[in-house]
């Protein structure tokens, strides 16, 4: 989010006059869906966290669904068009890989169904030599688009882009790059619970990966161990588990917490990971979620993604663990830092279900929490 603005600097970086900001702050009229992503454009922030607590802004994600499967029908064959320099294309695949690290998923979908249109067509139109590094983009912005399918349980739809992400790989001739491809492709495995193949994928992408020398190249082989050890964990595997997270851990010590190939990587992100992988094993391993974030606290320069997700097992472990009054409270933590991502998550849920069910009698807050993420 930028410093903070007054409302004559709101006013004039969202084209917005300066009455309806006023009349909006002081809840004296209602905000278009125009102005309201013009304010948010300008204080740089997703539209959904003005909307966190006026209703059902999901659905804005929801009803964009449609319009990016029918993006993605046309990738082999797109429609003629206007296609920006490879330079400007690479910037906006950056900046839509920024959103999903910021769990910025109504932008993603508001402007990813264009932007793959206009990659497909810019990598059709493409000669031979300049195909590889569009084939690249292709898959990241795939990438990105797939956050927002599989984050709202359209995993159809997830499976398919994954597909794509398959497909358009090889042409980019990037090894990193395809282990990034076989990290995500997990999901599929996550979906189906198929965890014991799930791992066993995350294993050969391994061995395929290239040797962990420079910076990138430690990333990515540190990430598929996160994931390996996260999806063992699943498969209720503690000795594989602990193997892939002493394995991401030794690597992450050999970089720096900002180093990025397809997914954050170092000594912040394993801790997370710590986290997740005490919550998936489940019974005596708890415990040792409670320790870590006795200890440590995700960094506000850690992906607010990952931040929220560290809140949301965290809170997991304090339910399973009686601790009602903790739980709620790491909720309302994910929900600051990613509404999205938290509203959206089948855990937040029936966690927050369970936590109304125990405590009845409690005040409106938890209400109108679990009434804001849809929980029965």
């Amino acid at each position: 989010m930028r410093p903070k603005m007054t409302q004559q600097q709101l006013a004039d970086a969202a084209c917005v006059a300066l009455g309806t900001i006023r009349k909006i702050e002081r809840g004296e009229r209602g905000v278009t869906q125009a102005t309201l992503e013009a304010i948010a454009d300008a204080l740089g922030i997703d539209p959904t966290r003005l909307l966190t607590d006026r209703g059902a802004a999901h659905t804005h994600v929801h009803e964009a669904l449609p319009v990016l499967s029918a993006a993605l029908a046309t990738y082999d064959l797109p429609d003629d068009g206007p296609i920006r320099p490879t330079h400007e294309l690479r910037a906006a695949v950056a900046e839509a890989a920024r959103w999903r690290l910021a769990a910025q998923y109504t932008r993603i979908a508001r402007k990813l169904p264009d932007l793959l249109t206009e990659l497909a067509r810019a990598y059709h139109a493409a000669p031979g030599a300049e195909r590889p590094e569009l084939a690249g983009l292709l898959v990241k912005g795939y990438r990105s688009a797939d956050a927002v399918a599989y984050k709202f349980g359209a995993h159809d739809l997830s499976a398919r882009l994954i597909e794509l992400m398959r497909w358009a790989v090889p042409e980019a001739g990037d090894p990193l790059l395809s282990a990034s491809v076989a990290y995500v492709r997990t999901e599929t495995f996550f979906a189906a619970r198929a965890h014991a193949a799930g791992l066993r994928l995350l294993e050969q992408a391994m061995d395929a990966a290239p040797a962990p020398a420079a910076p990138l190249e430690i990333a990515v082989k540190g990430a598929l161990h996160m994931r390996a050890a996260v999806i063992a964990g699943r498969a209720r595997d503690a000795s594989a588990a602990v193997t892939h997270l002493n394995e991401a851990s030794d690597l992450a010590d050999r970089v720096a917490e900002d180093v990025y190939c397809g997914t954050a990587f170092g000594p912040d992100s394993v801790r997370t990971h710590q986290v997740s992988v005490a919550v998936s094993l489940g019974d005596a391993h708890v415990g040792r979620a409670l320790d870590i974030a006795g200890e440590w606290k995700p960094p506000k320069d850690l992906p607010a993604e990952r931040r929220s997700g560290f809140y949301i097992e965290l809170a997991r472990a304090q339910l399973w663990s009686g601790l009602a009054d903790d739980a709620f409270e790491s909720l309302k933590v994910a929900r600051h830092i990613a509404p999205q991502h938290t509203r959206e998550h089948p855990w937040v849920r029936e966690d927050a279900a369970t936590l109304r069910r125990l405590k009845r009698a409690d005040s409106e807050t938890l209400t109108n929490f679990a009434e804001w993420c849809s929980a029965t």
